[in-house]
Formats: C-alpha cells, sequence, structure tokens
C-alpha cells in the first residue's frame, strides 16, 4: 500500500510539472536562422556510417548498408535519366507550345480521319491493273508482236536479267552449255511480269536459275517445260499451272475421290475428308468435278493445280476468290489436298508461291476463312503465319447446315517484316534464306547508287544548259 501511495504521489507530481520546450524552439529567432541551424547536422554527415546512424541504421550488416546505398544511387540515377529524356526529349517544349497554341492534343474524329496517312503512290497504281485476278497471278508469256508495249517491256526486262546474271551468276557455269543460267534467270526474271517487285523477281529469278541448273538433266527440263508452259509458277517441290478443265479434271478427281490411286502406294480414305467443309463435292466422278464451283471463272477469282515436279503427279488445286483491287485485298481457299499432304512441305510451298506472288502485286491483305469445326484445317494458317481475327457467327449455310467462320488475314507488312523469311528458310533452308536477302539487298543497294547516279547526272545537266545560256 506505501509503494502505491508513493508512486502516485510522484505521477501525480510529474503531472504538475510544465514540459520544458528545446531552447531552439523557444527562442524567437527568424526562420531562416532556424533552417541553418537545423542544417548544421550536415556538417557531422562525413562518412556512410555517419549517415545510417542519422536514420538509425547504423546496426544493420554491412551488406545490407551497401545495399541501401546501391539502392539510393540506383533511383538518383533512374530520376536524372528520366528528367533528361523529358528535357531532352521535347515533352516538356510540346506541353509549353501545345498550352500557348491553347490547340486540343486529342483530334476529333473527323479530323483524325481527315489527317490520316496517305497510302504510297506505287500502292495506289496497283489498283489501276487492267487484268484480272488470274491472268495477274499466272506468270506472263513472251509476247508474240513485237509492236506490242508488253513485247517491249518483257524485251528490256530479259536483257537487264540477262546481263546481271552475266556479270554475277548464281553458280557453276555448266559445261557446254555457258549461256544456260543467264537464260534461265533471264527468262524466269521477264516472266515474272511488269506490276511485281524488284525484289520479287530477283528472288524468284534466283531460285529458278538453281533449280533449273543443277545438272544437264534439269537444264534440259526446265528449258522444255517454259517452252511448254511458260505461264506456270515454279517452285522447288511444286509448280503451280493455271487450273484447266481438259488437262486437270481426271488427275485431281483421283486425288480427291478417296479411292486408292491407280498408280502409286496410296491408301483409300473419306472422300469427306477433302470435301466435308466444301459447299461442293464429294463428286461421283471427274465429269461431275468439272462442272462445279472449282473449275469455273470469273474476274475475282483464281485457281491454280499444284503438280510435283519431281513425279510429275497432281496432288491438288489452290483456289483464291473475292478479289478487291481497289481495296488490295483477296482471300486464299485452304488448299484442296488429300489428308496425306496435309501440312506437307509440297502444300506449304504452293501457299508461299502465291502469297509471294499476291504481296509483290501490290496487295496488302489475304484473308482466310476457316469453318470452325475443321481441326485440320485450323493448323494451315499458323503454319504460314496467318492471325487470328475473329469467328463469325452464323457466316454460311454449308450443305443445309450452319457454319461458324474463323477469319485469319495475312498483311503485306508482316509478310515483309518477317512471315516470308521465315516460310522461305522453313522450304529452302537458313542458307538459301540469307543468301538470298544478301542478293536483294546488294540489288537494292545498286539500284539506290544508280538513282543518285541518274539525279547528279540530271543537276550537272541542268547546270551545264544554265551555264550555256549566260554565255550567250
Amino acid at each position: 500500500i506505501c509503494h502505491f501511495h508513493h508512486q502516485s504521489t510522484v505521477q501525480s507530481h510529474n503531472r504538475q510539472q510544465p514540459i520544458k520546450m528545446p531552447p531552439q524552439l523557444v527562442n524567437d529567432s527568424s526562420d531562416f536562422d532556424k533552417l541553418m541551424e537545423a542544417l548544421t547536422i550536415l556538417n557531422k554527415l562525413r562518412s556512410l556510417d555517419d549517415i545510417l546512424e542519422s536514420v538509425g541504421l547504423a546496426n544493420l550488416p554491412t551488406a545490407q548498408k551497401y545495399g541501401i546505398l546501391f539502392g539510393i544511387c540506383t533511383f538518383c540515377c533512374t530520376l536524372t535519366a528520366v528528367m533528361a529524356l523529358l528535357i531532352f526529349g521535347g515533352t516538356f517544349k510540346r506541353i509549353v507550345e501545345q498550352s500557348e497554341s491553347n490547340e486540343p492534343t486529342v483530334m476529333d474524329p473527323i479530323n483524325a480521319r481527315l489527317n490520316r496517312p496517305l497510302i504510297m503512290e506505287d500502292l495506289l497504281e496497283k489498283r489501276d491493273a487492267d487484268l484480272n485476278l488470274q491472268s495477274k497471278l499466272q506468270n506472263l508469256k513472251p509476247p508474240k508482236k513485237k509492236d506490242d508495249y508488253r513485247a517491249r517491256e518483257y524485251e528490256l526486262n530479259y536483257i537487264d536479267a540477262y546481263r546481271t546474271c552475266q556479270d554475277q551468276p548464281g553458280g557453276a557455269i555448266l559445261s557446254g552449255l555457258p549461256e544456260a543460267r543467264y537464260e534461265a534467270y533471264a527468262r524466269s526474271y521477264a516472266s515474272c511480269g511488269f506490276d511485281t517487285t524488284l525484289s520479287y523477281r530477283r528472288s524468284y529469278a534466283r531460285m529458278y536459275e538453281a533449280m533449273a541448273c543443277r545438272n544437264h538433266k534439269t537444264e534440259g527440263k526446265y528449258s522444255r517445260l517454259f517452252e511448254e508452259r511458260p505461264e506456270d509458277i515454279v517452285g522447288k517441290l511444286v509448280r503451280l499451272e493455271p487450273l484447266d478443265v481438259v488437262r486437270h479434271k481426271d488427275a485431281l478427281h483421283e486425288v480427291t475421290c478417296g479411292e486408292a490411286e491407280s498408280h502409286g502406294d496410296s491408301r483409300a480414305f473419306d472422300a469427306n475428308e477433302v470435301w466435308g467443309f466444301w459447299n461442293h463435292g464429294p463428286f461421283k466422278n471427274s465429269d461431275e468435278l468439272a462442272t462445279s464451283p472449282v473449275f469455273s471463272k470469273s474476274e475475282t477469282s483464281a485457281a491454280f493445280c499444284i503438280v510435283q515436279i519431281d513425279t510429275e503427279k497432281v496432288i491438288g488445286a489452290i483456289l483464291l476468290s473475292n478479289d478487291d483491287p481497289q481495296n488490295l485485298k483477296v482471300q486464299l481457299e485452304p488448299p484442296i489436298v488429300k489428308p496425306t499432304t496435309q501440312g506437307s512441305a509440297e502444300q506449304i510451298e504452293a501457299c508461299f508461291l502465291v502469297l509471294d506472288k499476291l504481296f509483290a502485286l501490290g496487295y496488302r491483305r489475304v484473308q482466310l476463312s476457316l469453318d470452325s469445326q475443321d481441326a485440320v484445317g485450323k493448323k494451315l494458317p499458323g503454319r504460314l503465319g496467318f492471325t487470328l481475327e475473329g469467328m463469325l457467327l452464323k457466316d454460311m449455310i454449308v450443305k443445309d447446315a450452319n457454319r461458324d467462320s474463323l477469319v485469319y488475314a495475312l498483311l503485306n507488312s508482316d509478310w515483309n517484316k518477317g512471315a516470308r523469311a521465315a516460310l522461305f528458310k522453313n522450304l529452302h533452308g537458313a542458307k538459301m534464306q540469307k543468301l538470298d536477302a544478301r542478293n536483294i539487298a546488294k540489288e537494292e543497294e545498286k539500284d539506290e547508287q544508280k538513282r543518285v547516279i541518274k539525279i547528279q547526272r540530271g543537276a550537272d545537266a541542268e547546270t551545264k544548259d544554265e551555264d550555256n545560256k549566260k554565255n550567250k
């Protein structure tokens, strides 16, 4: 009891004592003096330990002390970098300019539409092509009329390509055929047409030259093939022949009817594996196939038969539809091939040859539409570099049943930035892909040099004319 009484007395005594303020807070010094007095502590901070002690971290392990120091340094460097980017990048300057101009930072929809970047002129010119899709895609035959402007263009392209290959052939010269490489390169380059890009012609011509001039046998085969069918698009494994009823109906029916082929070791299969997701087929005979939409022709469609180069066997067909030259877009249909050819290198190359020609002609978008239940077909877009854009519900009625369509697309920007190189590498190997890219880069560099020289010569000629006028 006495102890409790003593504690209570002490506590009441403490409550009665006035609180003593620190002398620096009691005096009547100015704010500046108070600030200077508070900053005197900085004179005592002479080391990292003094800094840590001032903030109560002096007892930390050495590793943690240096970790805190590193974090502080990182923060200061990051803050400095951000401020430098804002200042030297012009962000602050733009903010000041916008505040002074009183213009809105975000355009309204109408002005935003009016200020869209315009399409390049060379692409806009592609819309004025006077040929249908089939004629644009297939290779150009050597014109027979010498007075035709196309004949003159073909001749100029042939001569230019011939000289280019003379300066830099793609391989060793065949014995006894010193001009075989030059002719192979020149005829394939000229047959690409006048509306395709230079890079496409050079790449196609180099590959054609390499395949045609492997040996004397292949040179004779490709030369004979060009004389008979100059319009075919030739690849490494397959060539694309413009689909013709008389030439292809029997072979295409034999491949897709499901029966075991009369020649070869292929087994029978269900024809619905080929035609199940099409609005037509299977067909009882080749005549019924010949009257189907597969062989129908129109201005907005194109069709090619896929032929193996080594065996000369028809393995399927590839179709295009819904050509829209004004908007430079077209639709690629899934190739018509038997189940064992699905996903093969032949199928991929057939698609590659068509896509490469389309983008070389200036097309900006190639669309691929598939049935949402086509599990096998849905693997193809990924192999070709297409992007899934969405699903169209109740898009079509196929064989009296509903079809929901998956829409895929491949853009010219995607093709040029990596899709083409990836497909080319898969088909021809990394070495050929690097060689192809290097050849195209060298030719483009030469083109740029020629352009600069031409401009310089034009400027020199103008200067010379002006000097002559002054002298007169």
